[in-house]
């Protein structure tokens, strides 16, 4: 398997920006696509804004900055940005029907020994292996919100992924300035939102028996537990949204609510997704 160098990222959404341009600080040449001109204009001002805000704290200087802009290109067609990548992170809507499309796309675009990941939070890869032409290089790649923040990657070992493409991944994270984690085979949630939706549901629970408020939830988990972020405030920051979805795909598969379901549904119709839609829990 080839060293990555060139990276395809798919999504130029909260998270697929955020993952480009921290995969461009890195060093590496990197090429964000979206189907949607107007995305990509707004990452293009977005990116140009962090990177000034970062010279102007004396975190970067006037060169670096430069440089990191030069490693990043947006491109609107997906063959164009694709083709010549090592390795092509998918961050896309939580949509497996848009997924499988776009990994049948890519798997018909690039070499078959480009390594193809989703940065999918609860859809293991395996789900797109019959999309995907030697499946042996599909795996999940997940980052953490805020991406250039957050240090933490996961790297899910679906049923078909070989260890070279783990051990790639590893070194890819690594090298991008993440602390990676291996999962050897795939598990609903993964390791720390598994662990994060544990506790969410207890706090969702004792909000729905009209115990406390989401604020005084947080407050306990944060001042009594060291949380830096407690459920509903974190759940403001990744989206009510994605949380819905989640809860209704489980829902869906089981025919059992989770306490709270009927609350995050009445979010999600009225468009309050949180930080991105300006109220979730709180108000912004």
């Amino acid at each position: 398997m080839k060293e990555i160098r060139k990276v395809c990222v798919v999504g130029g959404g909260l998270m697929g920006r955020q993952i480009a341009l921290n995969t461009a600080m890195y060093g590496y040449e990197v090429k964000l696509t979206d189907t949607v001109k107007a995305v990509l204009d707004n990452t293009e001002e977005w990116i140009k804004g962090y990177l000034a805000e970062r010279v102007k704290k004396g975190k970067l200087s006037e060169t670096e900055a430069s440089e990191i802009q030069r490693q990043i290109q947006l491109v609107t067609m997906l063959e164009a940005a694709a083709k010549d990548a090592d390795l092509v992170i998918e961050a896309i809507v939580e949509d497996r029907q848009k997924k499988e499309e776009l990994f049948a796309k890519i798997s018909g675009i690039v070499g078959e020994d480009t390594i193809i990941t989703t940065n999918s939070s609860y859809m293991g890869s395996s789900a797109f292996a019959p999309f995907v032409k030697n499946p042996s290089r599909l795996a999940n790649l997940h980052y953490f919100n805020p991406a250039l923040v957050m240090k933490l990657t996961e790297i899910v070992q679906g049923p078909y992924t070989s260890k070279e493409t783990v051990d790639a991944l590893m070194e890819f994270a690594k090298k991008s300035g993440k602390q990676p984690v291996w999962l050897r085979k795939e598990i609903d949630g993964f390791i720390a939102n598994r662990i994060v939706r544990a506790v969410t549901n207890e706090a969702l629970y004792i909000l729905s028996e009209e115990i406390a408020t989401p604020q005084e939830i947080d407050t306990a988990v944060e001042k009594g537990l060291n949380y830096p972020m407690g459920p509903f405030r974190l759940q403001d920051l990744t989206g009510i949204d994605l949380a819905y979805i989640a809860a209704k795909q489980v829902a869906d598969e089981t025919g059992h609510k989770k306490p709270g379901f009927d609350m995050l549904e009445q979010k999600f119709v009225s468009g309050e997704y949180g930080r991105k839609t300006g109220k979730g829990w709180y108000e912004y």
